[in-house]
């Protein structure tokens, strides 16, 4: 509810920017990165299935990866894509907190996911004797399950906590989708016990560092200049991911809510709502023999047959 009693039925979403001439540029634009980053998501999916050499935990959990990052930039494009279209650029009570919810709910998901990922790269080169023991068929379906209980619960927590403050201050978003720092910003109660929630969201990322400190002692460890090559290139893309998807992330939820970080924050927030998913399957697959290998057969297949 606002100020003068009446209550928030629907938010309006400023976008990325109000410069009129520039959304049709842009509605083209960010449908082609949708369109690349879909290809890009689903092409991995369906690739791993289709190689049973690809039937490895470090595939299973990559698979998970490439679902998370579809669904997380099918739940922001649509609006957004829409929006760049019309005058009426709204977006129902209901609406904005499902995209709330659905968006913290797969960005943790996909933050533990990567972490599941850099444990399964630890045991691979810190412990490649016991790897199969250590990363059995049970332990890999629990440590890619945990991320979607924990993301989807901890998600609903997250959500309900920013719904229920009271929007008084107006109810346009200064942002292209419902995101947590822009709304605590329209509201007038307490935001103390929120703005703790979205700290313990960026613990999340000292698990990780301290797995890769832990990876990268390991690799220097190793005697031969080939093996250090090696396990460098089975981490490499995963680095890239990471700091990718962690960075932005970073910068967006550490800072404290501003005018002038709004514009910025917008800016960041491109980066992981659209090039971090289109970039993992690319990041993946580049550096990566054994996925190239793998659609080169699924090409020769193809053209075979």
């Amino acid at each position: 509810s606002n100020k003068n009693g009446s209550v928030i039925t629907e938010f309006i979403l400023l976008g990325l920017t109000n410069r009129r001439e520039l959304q049709p540029l842009l509605f083209v634009l960010f449908l082609a990165v949708y369109f690349v980053t879909l290809i890009g998501n689903l092409g991995m999916i369906v690739l791993i299935r289709l190689d049973s050499r690809l039937h490895t935990p470090m595939y299973l959990f990559l698979t998970n990866l490439a679902f998370v990052d579809l669904c997380y930039t099918s739940n922001a494009t649509p609006q957004m894509l829409t929006n760049f279209l019309s005058e009426k650029k709204t977006i129902s009570f209901a609406g904005c907190f499902t995209q709330c919810y659905l968006f913290i709910a797969l960005l943790l998901t996909e933050l533990y996911m990567l972490t599941a990922m850099a444990y399964d790269r630890f045991v691979a080169i810190c412990n490649p004797l016991r790897y199969s023991v250590k990363m059995s068929r049970k332990i890999c379906i629990s440590l890619a399950a945990f991320p979607y209980v924990y993301g989807f619960s901890d998600g609903l927590f997250q959500a309900i906590l920013t719904f229920h403050l009271s929007f008084c201050k107006s109810n346009v978003i200064n942002h292209f989708y419902c995101a947590d720092p822009p709304l605590i910003k329209l509201s007038c109660s307490d935001t103390n016990i929120k703005e703790h929630a979205m700290l313990i969201l960026s613990n999340s990322l000292s698990i990780i560092l301290v797995s890769y400190v832990f990876i990268i002692a390991a690799i220097l460890h190793i005697n031969s200049a080939e093996g250090r090559h090696k396990a460098f290139s089975t981490c490499g893309s995963h680095m890239m991911a990471v700091t990718l998807f962690y960075g932005t992330l970073f910068c967006l939820y550490v800072r404290p809510p501003t005018d002038k970080t709004a514009e910025e924050s917008k800016i960041i927030a491109v980066f992981y709502t659209f090039v971090s998913p289109m970039l993992n399957p690319m990041t993946y697959s580049l550096w990566n023999k054994d996925v190239k290998r793998a659609l080169k057969n699924v090409l020769r297949r193809n053209m075979a047959s």
